[in-house]
């Protein structure tokens, strides 16, 4: 069985629609938006592009046609053959369809459409809704791993900037990726690591970084650097706690930063004797970076006393804006168990304290890569345009009366800038506007291959 087979990847009930829409039905167009209202932009879309050369790139063959007529009558739907080998015979199997997008990155209301589709071959009308499944998924998981990040960075950044001298600089490095053991597969992993890698470039999930160099170009989109497990640490008994840790420092501190599980058996006791008093002079002297990781504990009280407890041992110095800075040989990250909600407490205690937001990181996993569905931005696909054979455009939408919030847009779309930003409009009522959705895939052609940096800088500068 060809699990990438790609007629299969849809829901069942799809393969009994060719024979549902009216006699006259040359195309379908339909568009992908966060559905609601938001008066400040708060979805970033990204991700389409791997899904056009990872999935759409790879043509139809009868093969797959003869799987899946046998499985899918099997399976006890009726199987459109005819459609399928007209696809292979005609189009080389490549889907004749035209997909127009935003430019990845770009940061969005509510209720602006993101992705448009349609048929280009009119026998091919039940294509745009077949394919509903396998785009829906290949947009709203990224880009909702995006805008959680980005969620992050504007939790971080603004503390920075009270606290940091040079807050911009800091902020990339704030956020680390620790994602890919509590993502649900490896595609989740490379999918959600890379749309992290749009806000932060710091990450452990090699898949992010090898999904932004594949389907993106980026030769290295995110960096880390050596640290141990608490595995590496144990494996030296209780007893020789202070060994391992200062095995760390022999083995690592030349490479710069190197990050240490301090909670094995006692934080308090790692901080304040092994680190503070056993070791402090040989990290001060070894030149590089230790990140000490308190990883258990509250997740709000915890870091923000060892940030004390390390002050008091290293020392600390004044910034210009006037928060106590630890000396530059040390520094934390939380790594466990931290929401969103506990980032910013733990900063705004940090604050109260008198210290920077510059001495801490945080490591972020399941919470950020995993913790996220359909509903976390209300993403839906919804036709809005029907092709007859006269090439007139009808309008298609719904209006349910008991739930107004999933009325959808009739009409082909367009999106184009406006006083509150980019909002949607009927495509035959722009004018002379720009549109902004521009056709990015044509018939398996793909028509804009967006560099991983100017995705980058296009959800960075919003």
């Amino acid at each position: 069985m060809n699990l990438s087979n790609l007629i299969l990847n849809t829901d069942s009930y799809k393969f009994s629609h060719f024979l549902q829409y009216p006699p006259d039905t040359h195309g379908i167009s339909s568009y992908i938006e966060a559905r609601g209202h938001s008066e400040r932009p708060d979805v970033i879309f990204f991700g389409l592009q791997m899904f056009l050369k990872s999935v759409l790139s790879k043509p139809v063959s009868m093969a797959d046609v003869d799987e899946a007529e046998a499985f899918v009558l099997a399976h006890g739907l009726p199987f459109n053959r005819a459609g399928w080998v007209r696809i292979v015979e005609k189009f080389g199997g490549f889907l004749p369809l035209e997909i127009e997008a935003l430019a990845e990155g770009t940061l969005v209301r509510r209720g602006v459409p993101v992705v448009q589709v349609r048929n280009t071959d009119p026998e091919s009308f039940w294509l745009t809704s077949h394919i509903e499944t396998a785009l829906l998924r290949a947009v709203w998981y990224p880009s909702s791993v995006a805008s959680n990040a980005r969620r992050l960075r504007n939790i971080i950044l603004p503390m920075l900037e009270k606290t940091a001298d040079d807050p911009h600089a800091l902020i990339a490095s704030s956020v680390h990726d620790f994602g890919a053991r509590g993502v649900g597969s490896m595609e989740m992993a490379g999918i959600g690591g890379a749309a992290h890698l749009l806000h932060f470039d710091r990450t452990d999930t090699v898949t992010g970084v090898l999904y932004a160099r594949t389907f993106y170009g980026a030769e290295m989109a995110g960096r880390s650097y050596p640290a141990s497990e608490h595995s590496t640490m144990t494996a030296w008994g209780a007893d020789h706690e202070a060994d391992a840790f200062g095995n760390m420092v022999e083995q690592f501190s030349g490479q710069g930063t190197y990050a240490v599980v301090s909670d094995n058996y006692d934080i308090d006791n790692a901080v304040s004797d092994i680190w503070g008093k056993q070791l402090r002079e040989k990290v001060r002297a070894a030149g590089g970076r230790l990140i000490v990781r308190p990883d258990s504990g509250d997740p709000v009280e915890t870091p923000v006393h060892v940030i004390k407890q390390l002050a008091y041992h290293f020392g600390t110095h004044l910034n210009t804006k006037g928060y106590k800075v630890l000396d530059d040989s040390v520094r934390v990250l939380q790594g466990d168990g931290v929401s969103f909600n506990d980032i910013g407490l733990i900063l705004t205690r940090l604050e109260a304290f008198g210290f920077s937001a510059e001495n801490i990181s945080f490591g972020v996993g399941a919470g950020l890569l995993q913790k996220v569905n359909r509903d976390t931005y209300a993403f839906a696909m919804k036709a809005n345009a029907r092709l007859d054979a006269s090439g007139r455009w009808h309008d298609i939408y719904k209006r349910p009366a008991t739930m107004n919030v999933k009325a959808s847009k009739p009409g082909r779309q367009a999106v184009v800038a406006g006083l509150g930003g980019l909002e949607a409009v009927r495509l035959d009522h722009i004018e002379s506007r720009e549109n902004h959705l521009i056709p990015v895939w044509r018939n398996g052609e793909l028509l804009q291959d967006c560099s991983f940096e100017r995705v980058r800088l296009t959800a960075l500068t919003v």
